[in-house]
């Protein structure tokens, strides 16, 4: 796929100038910000860090969707340096599902696996929409390419918590749901060292 989503040349790179991305973006938003609030009560009435988590990149994924779609056309220093600001943030995420659902399996007990199942579905249909729509824009800066790769973490995820719930009936204990977690906070890790190493990348060339 070309750099530029069809630009018609492989040495631009995508910067989200587009109405049809704008468009995109403005959907995911909307898509995320509803399944955070569903997700965040159905994490509380199962007691599973798993979809708290999820529920939680869920509302950070909105504000950087939403951070996204404010730097499209800024100077290309802005958009890298929110790149950056977005890349740290998912890190430090990944930090707090993995002790959050230490937490909950190793003081507060069993997830109810029936609601994580069940909401883990409707959240993967949620973000496969989101997968959807971006797909073709997964190419660009380091600005639209964080949220290509915040959109495929949460479907991942949501496989995962699927997963984490299958595991927790099978076994009756959290740790399945631990394992998944710590899966997803390496996911996070992993995806922000590529956004910060894009980012300032990008800083350096607009310094240059």
């Amino acid at each position: 796929m070309s750099g530029c989503c069809g630009c018609g040349s492989d040495d631009v790179v995508f910067e989200g100038m587009s109405k049809a991305y704008r468009r995109a973006l403005w959907a995911v938003i909307l898509i995320n910000g509803a399944m955070f609030f569903i997700e965040m009560a159905a994490g509380f009435g199962a007691g599973s860090m798993a979809l708290k988590a999820d529920a939680l990149d869920f509302l950070a994924d909105t504000a950087t969707y939403a951070l996204s779609f404010y730097v499209i056309g800024k100077a290309a220093r802005v958009r890298a340096s929110a790149a950056l600001l977005k890349g740290i943030s998912l890190a430090l995420m990944g930090f707090w599902v993995f002790g959050s659902t230490a937490y909950q399996v190793l003081v507060i007990g069993v997830p109810e696996a029936s609601i994580m199942s069940t909401v883990g579905v409707l959240a993967f249909v949620a973000n496969m929409a989101s997968v959807g729509l971006l797909y073709r824009f997964r190419d660009g800066d380091a600005n639209v390419r964080s949220v290509w790769l915040c959109s495929r973490n949460d479907a991942i995820g949501n496989i995962a918590v699927v997963i984490a719930a299958a595991g927790v009936w099978q076994t009756g204990t959290g740790w399945p749901d631990l394992i998944v977690a710590a899966i997803m906070a390496g996911l996070f890790c992993w995806s922000s060292f590529q956004i910060v190493r894009q980012g300032v990348g990008e800083i350096r060339a607009a310094a240059a």
